[in-house]
């Protein structure tokens, strides 16, 4: 699976390593990401998420269904990669 926040849909952003010299060596910047479980009550189940530090954020201040809603608007998650925890 690809390193993308469900939620916000952050993605790896390229970069230089600058040493001391300026000499500069491609790199990656990563997402901070991690799976979160979250109780969905409009479903009534657990499901998982990978989202980022800024998506947790965002589930904090909107609310989990809003934040789904506005992420399956935007593109970033498709409903059937919403993982359902029996």
């Amino acid at each position: 699976m690809s390193k993308i926040c469900q939620i916000t849909g952050k993605k790896a952003l390229g970069g230089c390593n600058v040493s001391h010299s300026k000499r500069h060596t491609r790199r990656t910047f990563d997402v901070n990401l991690f799976y979160k479980k979250f109780y969905y009550v409009e479903e009534d189940c657990w499901i998982m998420l990978r989202i980022s530090a800024a998506g947790l954020r965002t589930i904090n201040k909107k609310g989990l269904d809003a934040a789904i809603k506005d992420a399956i608007a935007k593109g970033y998650l498709n409903i059937n990669d919403i993982k359902v925890i029996a």
